[in-house]
């Protein structure tokens, strides 16, 4: 190879790289209105495409029917590796809460307790996670609060 094919090749490949390395700060905001529902029961307040370049998604929930004392993810297409969440009350208080639970396709997390248990209005939910690999395709997210 010439040393021109070496520089062109040493081009290409940084330029790869850097377009790698952008698109995988690249994540999905989802602005969803939870339907009302009675107490007790299981509302979706958004879904999301789980992809390869993301390692991270938000649920920015809005309108009158917010008020959740649980959450709860479930998983379709394939496997997650849910590390932690910050859910982000009206008042703009932050709740960071660790999960480290590894989500099986068709899985759902464990039923997570949210600070203030109905008291406290929900405006979003960033959650951070691992996908299982290319060979298993995108991981469909719902998550689902409990009235």
């Amino acid at each position: 190879m010439t040393r021109r094919g070496m520089l062109t090749g040493g081009l290409v490949w940084a330029l790869a790289m850097v377009g790698t390395a952008g698109a995988a700060s690249a994540q999905q905001v989802q602005v969803t209105r939870p339907r009302a529902g009675k107490v007790g029961q299981w509302r979706l307040l958004g879904s999301v495409e789980a992809g390869f370049t993301a390692d991270h998604d938000t649920i920015v929930v809005s309108g009158v029917n917010d008020w959740f004392r649980r959450i709860k993810f479930k998983v379709t297409d394939a496997g997650l590796n849910l590390q932690r969440l910050v859910v982000t009350y009206e008042s703009g208080q932050p709740d960071r809460i660790d999960v480290r639970q590894d989500i099986p396709k068709g899985g759902e997390s464990r039923q997570i307790d949210l600070a203030g248990a109905g008291q406290r209005r929900i405006r979003r939910i960033e959650f951070w996670y691992d996908t299982k690999g290319v060979l298993s395709g995108r991981a469909n997210v719902s998550v689902f609060g409990l009235k």
